[in-house]
């Protein structure tokens, strides 16, 4: 079977992102696969008819990512529809209303969806009206990397590289709308607590005025030149690792989350989770993390006062589970008349 994945969320600015983590652990671990020929291209360069499969690893409903009428056997990948779901903090102007439109009638042609977790199929269902037997639920993983280090030299060299304060809570990822990254900051304010952030985004500054952009942009007017509110921007991963082995608490305060990654990565790590209770990051982590009111900055400071311990998750992630179920995906898609 020669399979077609697109190479656009890996050459992007979505490449160190959760869309860019997933689609390369993804090939790395399909190219183990017997019976299975992978190839990475960019599909607006490259002519796809020899493949017996396209897979499409990323979805946005405001753009054209998807071709209205179709020459391949075809699955997309859609892993959340948090512009959807928050569409004023997420407009799509008049283009964008059109697109989704269009998006919407190619969906139609495409023979499979792959999403990230039931609450990701869910909305899928609700907002594309997709038939619920053409969406498989797939879970990520957490790669290897993320474990406990018990040299005390590596800590010792990363605490001293960034001026880490002894104790801190923990915030990898984007900052965007969804992200409550106001609230988070306003509960570390009340428990008297660093905040560490960590993400290309959490060092951008000149933004425009665009309303994808005023939470953010709220945030740096109270936060920006704080002391405790420490901004790292993008680390190499070993890095990251590391700062999660220092990190008092990891806390993923989202209103709405496809999935949750970070919040593996750092229980792997052996680092306390603080979520908001919210329906993907409970249907992911079950009872291994504290779950929290996002609306309410006390109700996370309350959550900081009480981690789990010895936290345990409902199921078993890993890539190569990943794989393999996506692999038999495609088997589905592959023999489909």
């Amino acid at each position: 079977m020669k399979v077609a994945i697109d190479s656009g969320p890996i050459t992007s600015g979505h490449s160190v992102r959760g869309i860019g983590v997933h689609t390369s652990e993804l090939i790395n671990h399909l190219k183990k696969l017997k019976g299975l020929e992978i190839d990475v291209v960019d599909f607006s360069k490259s002519d796809l008819k020899n493949f017996d499969i396209v897979h499409y690893p990323s979805f946005h409903p405001h753009i054209l990512s998807l071709p209205i009428f179709k020459k391949n056997k075809s699955i997309v990948t859609i892993h959340d529809l948090i512009r959807l779901i928050y569409p004023e903090a997420y407009p799509p102007g008049l283009k964008g209303k059109f697109n989704f439109f269009l998006q919407k009638l190619a969906l139609k042609n495409i023979d499979a969806v792959i999403t990230i977790s039931e609450t990701s199929k869910k909305d899928i269902i609700r907002f594309l009206n997709i038939p619920p037997e053409k969406i498989f639920v797939i879970y990520l993983a957490q790669d290897e990397i993320y474990k406990k280090i018990k040299d005390k030299k590596i800590l010792n060299a990363i605490k001293k590289k960034y001026d880490l304060p002894n104790k801190f809570v923990l915030f990898v990822g984007d900052v965007n709308y969804n992200k409550n990254l106001n609230n988070l900051a306003k509960a570390c304010k009340i428990a008297k607590i660093p905040l560490v952030m960590v993400g290309k985004q959490t060092k951008v500054e000149n933004l425009d005025n665009h309303i994808e952009n005023l939470s953010w942009i709220n945030f740096l007017k109270k936060y920006k030149n704080d002391r405790n509110i420490i901004r790292l921007g993008f680390l190499d991963r070993e890095e990251v690792v590391a700062i999660n082995n220092l990190a008092t608490v990891y806390c993923q305060p989202s209103l709405y989350e496809g999935f949750g990654l970070p919040c593996l990565e750092s229980l792997a790590c052996g680092t306390p989770v603080v979520a908001a209770k919210t329906q993907a990051i409970v249907e992911i982590l079950g009872s291994a993390a504290t779950y929290v009111d996002p609306y309410d900055p006390s109700s996370i400071v309350k959550g900081f006062e009480k981690l789990v311990k010895n936290p345990k998750l409902p199921r078993i992630y890993s890539w190569e589970k990943t794989a393999l179920e996506t692999y038999e995906v495609y088997k589905k898609v592959f023999q489909k008349k």
